[in-house]
Parts: structure tokens; sequence; C-alpha cells
């Protein structure tokens, strides 16, 4: 099983490629959660996510004829770029297979990385299928983003750094996908800290992890689905499950609001960008999903910042909601003059902000002598929105919240 000495020799040739990323403490969240809060920054790293360590580790172990004949992967984008970048420095030819629906600007970051990307399959799980028929057809060494020990070893020098930069950490709380980066973050921290406790976190819609310590044994899940694409396996490796179910204190999920919210509150608090997947950890702090003290220490490792701009405007909207400082609603006017400006009044009263409107009197869902209205609207709460549909409901009008 993966061992401290496994890590710290993958340590010197990872030093090469990666970078030591920032651990910083957040007056927001602790001041939010009653923690004391410090930001594993992993985000900042070499090509936005921790996967450059793990694949570093590996191609920097392979021999000379492996080397020659290059090195095949699969991944959802973060480990696709960890491989094409650590490939190129070291004069590999690298192929990656990814999802179908990856998300472009992680397809296109990895061959901006040398990497050579071949699109298939619906998920991860399709997408590793067709590389390893590549492997067997080009003879590659195939490149695992999470079940191989040279890849969790180069994933555990995260664990070294946040032991040497956080030496008091009561509790450190990391994303789970496949398993790789827990893996090796909680051998290294049980090994150089005292009565720390590592909590892995799953999207709700990609809890095979949580499955499968339900059921004592490793369980696959028939699909996933999540905004957190970089953490969308349906199955823990083989190797990081024994590990998780031997080491690991806990293991918990969140829901995609919970992500949402998350993102959006490292954005507006720590002017900080994450994915889905980066913000899954504080979205276990910030939901309480596990309990702890006043005053603890918790390190939420923030894993990769690589987010699809095309769907940071809809997790952000997402967010949002969750703090009741977007809604939707939907109501009737009877189609006379001055009918909507009546109602622009009332939500002016009321100090909430119109983003937009739709004005509608051809909708077969509303009386002939009717309009239908959708208004976008800024609220400053979830008690601000509450008292706006009071009132409106208060002056007759029905409303329907649609977001």
């Amino acid at each position: 099983m993966l061992s401290l000495a496994d890590i710290e020799a993958a340590r010197d040739r990872v030093d090469e490629v990666a970078r030591t990323t920032p651990l910083e403490y957040s007056h927001s969240f602790s001041r939010m959660t009653g923690a004391d809060v410090r930001l594993k920054l992993e985000n900042f790293q070499r090509t936005g996510s921790f996967k450059i360590r793990g694949a570093a580790n590996r191609i920097a172990t392979l021999s000379e004829a492996e080397k020659a004949a290059g090195v095949i992967t699969a991944s959802a984008g973060n480990h696709a770029q960890g491989v094409a970048l650590a490939a190129t420095r070291a004069g590999v030819d690298a192929k990656i297979v990814m999802p179908e629906h990856a998300p472009i600007a992680k397809v296109d970051a990895t061959e901006s990385y040398g990497g050579e990307v071949i699109l298939f399959g619906a998920d991860y799980n399709d997408a590793q299928a067709r590389a390893h028929e590549i492997e067997e057809l080009e003879d590659r060494t195939y490149v695992h983003a999470f079940d191989d020990e040279y890849v969790m070893a180069g994933q555990g020098t995260l664990g070294l750094e946040i032991a040497e930069q956080c030496p008091d950490a009561d509790t450190v709380v990391v994303p789970i996908g496949g398993g790789g980066l827990i893996s090796g973050v909680v051998t290294a921290l049980k090994a150089t800290l005292d009565d720390v406790r590592v909590i892995g976190v799953q999207a709700e819609g990609a809890s095979s992890v949580a499955r499968s310590l339900e059921k004592g044994e490793r369980h696959e899940l028939d699909a996933v689905d999540t905004i957190a694409d970089g953490i969308a396996t349906r199955s823990v490796g083989e190797r990081p499950w024994e590990i998780i179910r031997e080491r690991v204190d806990e293991v918990v999920t969140v829901s995609d609001n919970e992500i949402a919210l998350a993102l959006t509150y490292l954005l507006e608090r720590s002017k900080t960008l994450v994915e889905g997947a980066g913000a899954v950890a504080l979205a276990a702090v910030l939901s309480e999903a596990f309990a702890y003290e006043e005053d603890e220490t918790i390190v939420p490792a923030l894993c990769g910042g690589n987010i699809d701009l095309n769907d940071l405007t809809t997790v952000v909207v997402r967010g949002l909601v969750q703090m009741g400082r977007y809604v939707k609603i939907r109501t009737e006017l009877k189609d006379n003059p001055g009918s909507l400006e009546r109602l622009v009044e009332i939500i002016a009263e009321h100090n909430a902000n119109i983003y937009g409107i739709q004005h509608d009197r051809t909708s077969r869902d509303v009386a002939m002598n009717a309009a239908e209205v959708v208004l976008d609207l800024e609220t400053h709460g979830h008690d601000h929105v509450d008292e706006l549909l009071a009132a409106l409901e208060a002056r007759g009008y029905e409303t329907e919240t649609l977001v």
C-alpha cells in the first residue's frame, strides 16, 4: 500500500514541473462558519489543477522504451492537461481521450500543452474504454488518472505541502472522484501530522465512494450527473478504494446547489475562481456536511480552477439563487394600459432591481384579456424575496417562482 516514502520520492520528481501553491487564511469563511478556515489554493497550480503532480511523477518513471512509444490516457479534462504538459516537457508523445462533451476550455488547453485530443463517449468511463483500445493497438503506456501508485504518490505531494504550511490543521477536506488525490493526501497527512482528520467529499450525482462505503464493497454507478465534471467518475479506483477504507475518516456528499453556492462565494468573497470540483470541499464546510467545532482549523483543498466560461454563468446564477440574490417570477396582468407600470412600481417600492422583463399577451397559458409577465430580479437575500412576493400577493398578483 502507498507509503510516505513513495510520496517523498515523488516530490523530487514533481518539483521540477509543479509549483508550491498558497495556503491562506479566509476571514470571510471563518466568520461565516465559526471555524478557522484556511484555503489550499491548488487552483493556482500549473494547468490549473493538482493533476500535474501525479502525471509528472508517472511520466518521470517511464523507461526509455516506454517514452519512445508514447503515452495514452483518458480524462474529463484536468488529468488531460497534466499529462499533456508533463509529456511535452519530457519529450514524450501523448494522446488523450476525453468525453465528447468535455468543457471546451479543457480541450483547448490540453491541445495547447501539446497533447493530441480524441473526443469519444458520454463520460469518463466511455473515454477510458477507448483509450485502452488505443493502448493495445499502438503499444502505448496508459497513464491512469487515479488508479496508479505513481500517480497517487504524485498527488500526495499536495498533502506534504499542507502539512508544512499548516501543521496545526485539525481537519483537511479533499474532493473525491476516482480517489487518487485523497489516497495520496491522506497517506501524507496521517504520516506527518498528529490527530489530523481527513474528510472526503463527493457530489451527490457522482457518489460512488459514499455508495461503496454503504455497501461495504466497491460499487460502480450506472451514470453520473453533476456540475463538478472533474470528479464525475462512475467508480473509485481499486487501489484508492483500499486506502480510503483504511485511512479516510469520513466521506460526505454535497448537492450541485451547494457546490454552486460555494463557487459563487469564492468569487465574491475571496476573488478566487474555481471549477465545480474545486468548490466541493468548501461546499462541505459551508453546508456543514460533517460536524466540526468552533475555532477548529479546517483546510478545504480547492483542487481545480478550469471552469468553462459558458458554464460559469449558469453556475453563478444558481449560486445567486441560493443566496437569495436573484429570482425569476411569473405573473399575469390584465391586458390594460398601465397594468405593467403598476407592477413595476410595486417592485421599485420594495427596492428590487429588474434585470429583464418578458411581456407576452399571446401565451396560450393565459386568458384572452390577459398577458403573461416574467421578471428577472436582483434581490438582497431570502427575506427580501419573501417580502416582495408577499407584497405582490397582497396587491392581488398570483406569482410563480421559476428559479
